[in-house]
């Protein structure tokens, strides 16, 4: 059975599905009905961006990295399916499903590319999965999602967006170098003058936190484009279906390299959290920077981000009558 906190983890986690649906209504509608408010909204949005940003950082626990020096064999396991297998198979679907529409095939890479650096911890935790172990993934998927978006950005987008030599590059140093540095500073500082309990309080509230800025970026994305939104509503069901799609053959993936490897429950747990889950905020922030004035590209994004939650909680459900099984009577 699950215990309280369990369960008051599992409540946080699927509220915030419904705090982004709210959002995503709320924008759109003042935009349509209020057409000034939404652009006036949309002006802001630079200032939620380096706050996300900035959230995003604080909360990575870069210290966690001596863990992963014991685990080599998961880690490069979790890198290859990560960075190799789930963008192909995410490229595969976009260009399959959604061919006739390149920057939502744009979108959906984008958010397909890049492994969760936050609420997946709090799925594996709840599906009995390596918590320290996923800890120590974070910031390794942060790193090098960060340094492969503009390869990847490349290589998948097929001149759909107009990308100039270096730009992406110069533009990611700007916005992230010095967020991150900033982060990393008062997350040592917090650390060495706060007591830990209080210091975990400060990283849960950061995280809680993270949540409300990205709902407030998504509701001005839509507040400030939803008349370009609305004029592609008919591709919604395939946008759906393309996700849905991908997290079908990511959990396919995740199982057969389960059995192939031999993991261990909390390990195939883990696997099987990080290779769903995306990091869609921290996607969602880079490509506003890079791709600026792309909102089909946002909205595909956001979409994908909305329909993860309740597949994680699916996941969840999947994987623990699966260890039941697994058990001794």
């Amino acid at each position: 059975m699950l215990n309280l906190l369990s369960i008051d983890r599992l409540s946080v986690v699927v509220t915030s599905s419904f705090i982004l649906i709210a959002s995503i209504v709320t924008g759109s509608l003042l935009g349509h009905f209020v057409p000034a408010t939404g652009e006036q909204l949309g002006n802001y949005m630079d200032y939620t961006l380096l706050a996300l940003v900035g959230l995003l950082f604080f909360g990575v626990r870069f210290d966690a990295l001596l863990q992963v020096i014991t685990r080599l064999r998961f880690l490069a396991i979790a890198l290859l399916a990560n960075f190799v297998a789930v963008p192909l198979i995410g490229y595969g679907i976009a260009s399959l499903f959604l061919s006739a529409h390149p920057l939502f095939v744009v979108g959906l890479v984008i958010y397909f590319m890049a492994p969760c650096t936050d609420w997946f911890l709090s799925f594996t935790r709840l599906s009995g999965g390596d918590v320290a172990l996923g800890t120590a993934l974070i910031p390794v998927n942060m790193i090098t999602q960060l340094l492969l978006y503009p390869f990847y950005l490349q290589w998948f987008t097929e001149n759909s967006v107009q990308l100039e030599a270096g730009f992406i590059g110069s533009t990611l140093l700007q916005w992230f170098l010095i967020p991150l540095l900033v982060a990393l500073a008062a997350h040592q500082l917090l650390r060495l003058l706060l007591k830990p309990s209080w210091f975990e309080y400060v990283l849960d509230k950061a995280d809680q936190a993270t949540l409300w800025v990205t709902a407030l970026l998504v509701l001005q994305i839509f507040a400030s484009n939803i008349s370009v939104i609305l004029e592609h509503h008919a591709v919604l069901i395939w946008l759906l279906l393309a996700v849905f799609s991908f997290f079908l053959l990511t959990f396919l993936l995740s199982e057969g390299l389960s059995f192939l490897f031999r993991l261990p429950y909390p390990e195939r747990a883990l696997l099987t959290m990080t290779t769903a889950a995306r990091n869609a905020p921290m996607m969602l922030a880079v490509t506003l920077v890079a791709l600026p004035d792309q909102p089909l590209v946002y909205a595909a994004v956001v979409i994908g981000m909305l329909i993860e939650i309740p597949h994680l909680t699916a996941l969840r459900h999947l994987l623990l009558s699966k260890r039941r099984h697994l058990s001794p009577q």
